[in-house]
């Protein structure tokens, strides 16, 4: 088949985990055989990107805008034609190219592009976090989980006490995001990467499949290498690994908090990942070890080295691959029982490989009377692999236009 990827997140310095989902399924898809090519910003260039953006196929930077603030910030409001404005000019953008492929495959923030397409077009849209139905695509506000869907309480998200006006136009902005995205949901085909993502819209669009869900998945091959080098530290010390962007939807401050009082000789404590808490954080936990933003290699191989892995997001992760990572590289796990996280138990190799809490107080108290186990055995019969999701999402390309309810 012929096939065209799309992804505003392509290239990047020091790409994330949607961008490298997307460069992996690529490499796979062209590895059986088909033709692939990649559509993406022109923000950045695939030299400006460095090694990871390493692909075969051809790469058209022509996706545009996807930064414009549109003083949304300075306004404290959702500015109601934003988001239709910018999926418009997506939507023209691979038009110009569609025609030239059997599948368009759409990896993105704006799900309400498939309402500015035709249904003509073989276009499938995978969704990897809950910006379907809310416009800063974590649901989470002012350190906690957001289960609001009344469209006024959003502008909570752009101004900490917002006026008449600024709840109104947040208001009309939702309201016109949503119905541009219900609309394209039931035009096309859409993907979700966990149960978690289809459950959590239907308080906002009604009860019904949306979509398939077809999990994240990890290279299997990768990971075997990482644990076969991996030199493991002094069993003495509990070594553990956190990978998490530094804000406070990803839990990792709450965490150390909650372990401070038992953060001395006995702990080793790894942190890879930037953001605008980090310097703070290096301040107030100078005993905590933080490397800063890491290749997904450089990741990989602390992550093995690791006596346990700690996940300890308190937003809802829709399918977070470090879990999935974890778990394949032998490691016990210890996070939250939100979101989909509680979905991925079914890749663990033992009964409490994955072990699941219900606030960071019991995590860390389970986590103080850890003692590491030799890691947990490989499981190769996993099926998270690229080559597998691969052949799912073929599946879906070879069907016909239009919506999957399954």
């Amino acid at each position: 088949m012929r096939i065209l990827m799309v992804s505003e997140d392509l290239p990047a310095i020091g790409m994330g985990g949607l961008a490298r989902h997307v460069l992996a399924l690529a490499r796979a898809l062209l590895a059986d055989g088909h033709e692939v090519d990649l559509m993406g910003n022109d923000d950045v260039s695939p030299a400006q990107a460095g090694a990871e953006f390493d692909f075969d196929g051809r790469f058209y930077p022509e996706l545009r805008g996807q930064f414009d603030g549109w003083k949304e910030m300075h306004l404290g409001l959702f500015m109601p034609p934003k988001r239709s404005v910018i999926a418009r000019r997506f939507a023209r953008a691979i038009l110009r190219r569609a025609s030239g492929y059997d599948a368009v495959h759409y990896h993105g923030h704006l799900p309400n592009i498939a309402s500015y397409l035709p249904p003509s077009l073989n276009f499938i849209q995978t969704r990897h976090d809950q910006g379907s139905d809310c416009l800063i695509h974590v649901r989470f506000r002012r350190g906690a989980v957001c289960v609001s869907t009344d469209p006024i309480d959003c502008a909570g998200c752009r101004s900490w006490q917002p006026n008449l006006l600024q709840r109104i136009g947040s208001a009309l902005a939702v309201m016109r995001f949503r119905a541009e995205v219900r609309r394209g949901f039931l035009r096309h085909k859409t993907v979700f990467v966990s149960e978690l993502l289809q459950h959590n819209l239907m308080r906002a669009f009604g009860k019904r499949r949306w979509g398939v869900t077809v999990h994240n998945f990890v290279d299997g091959g990768q990971l075997q290498q990482q644990r076969l080098r991996a030199r493991l530290p002094d069993r003495e010390r509990l070594h553990i690994f956190i990978a998490a962007k530094l804000y406070p939807a990803k839990g990792v401050e709450a965490f150390l908090i909650a372990l401070e009082p038992w953060l001395d000789a006995s702990l080793q404590v790894e942190i890879a990942g930037d953001g605008a808490d980090e310097e703070r954080l290096r301040r107030r936990f100078p005993t905590v070890y933080f490397h800063g933003l890491l290749s997904g290699r450089d990741t990989l191989r602390l992550a093995a080295r690791a006596d346990v892995v700690v996940v300890p997001s308190v937003c809802e992760e829709a399918c977070p691959s470090t879990v999935l990572e974890a778990l394949l590289l032998g490691k016990s796990v210890f996070a939250l029982r939100l979101g989909g996280t509680p979905e991925l138990a079914i890749y663990q190799s033992g009964p409490d490989q994955l072990r699941l809490y219900d606030s960071m107080a019991e995590l860390v108290h389970a986590l103080r009377g850890f003692r590491p186990r030799p890691d947990y055995p490989y499981a190769p019969q996993t099926p998270v692999s690229a080559d597998y999701t691969a052949g799912r999402l073929l599946a879906l390309y070879r069907l016909p236009p239009g919506a999957i309810v399954a």
